[in-house]
């Protein structure tokens, strides 16, 4: 039997990680265990509540006002200490380009363990957009045995970048099995009627739903992403708006300067994942 350890901590490693993990362990093949940093903490467990996984390792490491670098060292000294310690795996599996999955990556090699790169080969080809990102991707795929690459273009980079063919796979983004997996669970499980948190959906209008915020686009572009979505809710009477707004302050003053006096869109507070595949699932466009 081999031992796997899935390592992860923020939300969309969570929900990317969440199918995998159910799956393995339903296989009597391997031993399978979770750690979680907690880079994202709330966000975080709304996922791990709603897929039931119980991790079997918490690092905890959000802190107010952590640096980039703390969170870095933070992680790979907690991933360090259960591998020294804790666990033994054979696998140590990590998911995109997170600070966590550098950590995992590094911890892994430092102790001669297989890393599994998950959305592996993703490339902008400038080492400062995204940041920190991009360079997380490629120092992981330097510490990476096996590369589970989302498309075709992903697969080839990796070997422009001289990685053998034969550890890379082209396996598709585990995202849409996650929320498939998840919809089932609304439907099947009742979470809770979601329906009720949003009073100010109308039945028979189209719904967009919106989120952004990346840090490439603060300023100018992201003050034209605003006013494009203003215009459309202007221009369109049947269309509804909801963005569930990221708490950075980047964020927050464009769209509640620009789009927070619009009758149809409806700025929220960034939703749960079951919330969010729900508005998903009856959206016109997303």
């Amino acid at each position: 039997m081999k031992k796997v350890l899935f390592v992860f901590g923020t939300r969309p490693e969570a929900i990317k990680m969440a199918p995998l993990i159910l799956k393995i362990k339903k296989t009597s093949a391997f031993e399978v265990r979770v750690c979680v940093t907690g880079q994202h903490r709330t966000m975080l467990d709304q996922v791990l509540k709603f897929f039931n996984i119980h991790p079997d390792f918490d690092l905890n490491l959000m802190r107010p006002g952590q640096t980039l670098a703390e969170i870095t060292s933070d992680s790979i000294k907690g991933i360090a200490s259960i591998l020294s310690k804790d666990y033994d795996p054979d696998f140590v599996i990590v998911q995109g380009d997170t600070t966590t999955a550098l950590g995992g990556a590094i911890g892994g090699f430092y102790f001669k363990k297989k890393v599994v790169h998950i959305e592996a080969g993703l490339r902008s080809h400038n080492k400062f957009s995204p940041f920190p990102e991009e360079m997380n991707r490629v120092l992981i795929t330097k510490m990476t045995d096996i590369h589970f690459a989302p498309t075709r273009q992903a697969y080839d980079n990796l070997l422009s970048e001289g990685v053998c063919r034969n550890s890379v796979f082209i396996v598709g983004n585990t995202v849409i099995d996650a929320l498939f997996l998840g919809l089932e669970n609304l439907k099947t499980n009742g979470y809770f009627d979601i329906r009720k948190k949003f009073p100010f959906l109308s039945e028979g209008g189209r719904s967009i739903l919106v989120t952004g915020h990346r840090r490439e686009n603060f300023g100018a572009p992201f003050e034209n992403i605003c006013y494009a979505l203003k215009e459309i809710a202007e221009k369109n009477e049947d269309v509804q708006i909801i963005y569930p707004v990221h708490l950075n302050p980047n964020v927050v003053e464009p769209v509640r300067r620009i789009l927070g006096n619009s009758d149809r869109i409806h700025l929220t507070e960034p939703l749960d994942y079951p919330c969010l595949i729900w508005l998903l699932s009856r959206s016109y466009f997303e």
